[in-house]
């Protein structure tokens, strides 16, 4: 189809990669969020090869390439800094065709909003509604403002406003019953070897560590804790001492090196699968359609997925614009349900909500052969869209 209007509601990774594609293709596109300033949530992100491969095919290999982190090794250890696996990625990439770049969030949304054009995204514009006929689509906002096109993408989140349309209800949050704690520190070599990913865990626990661009780690800590407990950032490295007392010398001096006023603190959730990602004109990404934990790193990758497919739908079929999206519907659906309940899993086994099961886990990963891990990882990322 040509010369199509779209509307998109949020700036994130899912939304800007959109609109970026869109573009690409010739139609007009409206990005609105609610913030009056994009901050992204969380620190940093691992960016898997498959969400590298979209980025590549939207022109931005070089600019991703520039800020990712070089990730050549991944390493688990225990809480008692027990070397428990060593991983060289090399074979993964070789299979794959192409290495991830672990990258700063903030670094990762300045590169889209570039790509797009930020003095075109328009912020403090809270989307309360979305209306829907048979020739167009209509976005309505708290302070008024409505605009109309030929269809809306919800890229709002995981409290999405556009999946209550979709779906004609609001599904609720479901908390994942940990906290994780993340920033950026200095990639000090007595925190790790620059190009390597290490993991402690232990105690339904983890603490770890994954270079990004700058010369930086993206650190994050996770630990089980019930919903609704606040601590104040200039407490949160007491917390952390407190959580991770007696672990590896390398967690105390990442605690130590760590700003707490820049930490954040994040109670985790997601949702369970929707039964849609699409209705008439209007349709979902990111995760608006499949909020995820992060345990598998497929948040951001699934998102740009979408992006692909949505556009590739909608440029490839002219029948309509909803026998499109219903198009996109059928072949993401399947993965992004999928990724959830994996990612849900691997929490649970992570975080020790079945205390044996973590134990089982521990073990298994002194006797877990290298390709193994490399050979998960290539299944998540070969059974994309990018190959």
């Amino acid at each position: 189809m040509y010369d199509l209007k779209a509307i998109i509601i949020g700036a994130g990774i899912g939304g800007l990669t959109t609109g970026i594609a869109l573009k690409q293709l010739g139609y007009q596109v409206e990005i609105y969020d609610r913030t009056h300033q994009l901050r992204p949530a969380g620190a940093g992100i691992s960016l898997w090869s498959n969400g590298v491969k979209v980025l590549n095919q939207l022109g931005l290999g070089r600019e991703i390439a520039a800020i990712g982190g070089e990730m050549n090794r991944m390493e688990y250890r225990s809480h008692k800094d027990e070397p428990l696996s060593q991983i060289d990625l090399q074979p993964l990439f070789q299979t794959v065709g192409q290495r991830p770049y672990p990258v700063a969030r903030t670094d990762l949304q300045q590169m889209l909003l570039d790509a797009f054009g930020a003095v075109e995204v328009q912020l403090g514009m809270k989307c309360i509604g979305v209306e829907q006929d048979k020739t167009s689509a209509t976005a309505v906002f708290e302070n008024g403002h409505r605009t109309s096109g030929d269809l809306i993408i919800g890229a709002d989140g995981i409290r999405s406003i556009v999946r209550e349309h979709v779906l004609g209800e609001a599904i609720p949050t479901r908390y994942a019953d940990y906290v994780n704690w993340n920033g950026l520190v200095p990639a000090l070599p007595e925190l790790c070897e620059a190009d390597n990913w290490v993991l402690y865990v232990g105690e339904g626990k983890r603490a770890s560590m994954m270079p990004v661009g700058g010369d930086r780690f993206y650190y994050f800590f996770g630990a089980p804790m019930a919903e609704g407990s606040q601590v104040p950032p200039e407490d949160r490295r007491q917390e952390l001492v407190e959580q991770f007392l007696g672990w590896p010398t390398a967690v105390q001096t990442l605690i130590q090196t760590l700003d707490p006023l820049q930490a954040n603190r994040l109670e985790i959730s997601d949702i369970d699968p929707p039964a849609h990602l699409a209705k008439g004109r209007i349709v979902l990404v990111g995760d608006s359609g499949h909020a995820t934990t992060p345990t598998l790193g497929q948040g951001g990758c699934q998102a740009m997925e979408d992006a692909a497919m949505l556009a590739r739908y909608l440029v490839t079929t002219n029948l309509s614009v909803s026998d499109a999206l219903g198009r996109y519907e059928q072949a993401r659906k399947a993965r992004t349900s999928e990724l959830v309940l994996k990612a849900r899993r691997r929490t649970d086994t992570i975080y020790g909500k079945h205390p044996e099961m973590t134990e089982e886990w521990y073990e298994e990963l002194k006797q877990e052969p290298p390709e193994a891990v490399t050979g998960a990882l290539a299944r998540i990322i070969l059974g994309g869209p990018m190959g």
